[in-house]
């Protein structure tokens, strides 16, 4: 566990970003997202382009992101991901944000502002895949999809792994749309993992599982496509 002294600077900061919260609610947004089951402990329907344009008036502090984490409101969590210091990030507070988890909202925030730029990314991403509940499975899918999207450095072999664990989740009809989307990253990312996504998916129709097969084929008409495969080779 974390212990980390207060500071005046930082509560201060913490103040101020609930009070320009308030003229942000949006009583009709929030409504519409408790109607589709989307729940949160307190959800002031403030939108997404407003709360990085609030969060863009701090400069990253891992404290104050704790704080706006802790706070538990939709808003404070989403701003807690746009705010945290991604080196002062531990894999125990990654994976303590990621199993309270609400909503699929909060972990598509977390991967697209922080998850990636983090040490542990890959680790955590096979890690998650493995996991028991739903929007942590989500989760290590998604953030698996973004490495293979923003990290271009890397080296195929990193990204090998993944097809490792990835046969349980296609399975798994909720998890099809993100795990298409994330398919789609791997396997548009270099000619070498284009072909071992296509094997995969070949594969995949072996499972005897109709969410399997049906997303195998998806995955097929894209990476097989003439403008991927001129992509590649270009």
């Amino acid at each position: 566990m974390e212990f980390l002294l207060d500071d005046q600077k930082t509560e201060k900061h913490f103040q101020d970003i609930l009070r320009q919260l308030v003229p942000l609610q949006n009583g009709v947004v929030a409504h519409s997202m408790k109607e589709r089951g989307i729940l949160y402990k307190v959800n002031l329907g403030a939108s997404i382009v407003d709360l990085r344009k609030l969060a863009k008036y701090y400069t990253p502090d891992h404290l104050l992101a704790l704080k706006l984490w802790n706070k538990g409101w939709r808003e404070t969590k989403i701003l807690a991901t746009l705010l945290e210091v991604p080196e002062e990030l531990s894999e125990e507070q990654m994976d303590y944000w990621v199993r309270s988890f609400e909503s699929t909202e909060l972990a598509e925030q977390a991967v697209l502002n922080l998850f990636p730029r983090n040490k542990f990314a890959y680790v955590k991403a096979l890690e998650w895949c493995r996991g028991k509940k739903f929007l942590v499975k989500y989760t290590g899918l998604l953030l698996m999809g973004r490495l293979a999207f923003t990290d271009h450095k890397a080296p195929d072999e990193m990204f090998e792994p993944f097809f490792d664990v990835l046969p349980p989740l296609t399975k798994d009809s909720k998890l099809s749309e993100v795990f298409y989307r994330t398919f789609g990253q791997l396997g548009r990312r270099s000619i070498e993992l284009n072909k071992t996504a296509i094997e995969f998916a070949h594969f995949m129709k072996t499972l005897e599982s109709e969410a399997a097969s049906l997303l195998a084929d998806q995955i097929l008409e894209e990476l097989q496509s003439d403008w991927v495969q001129a992509k590649l080779k270009s």
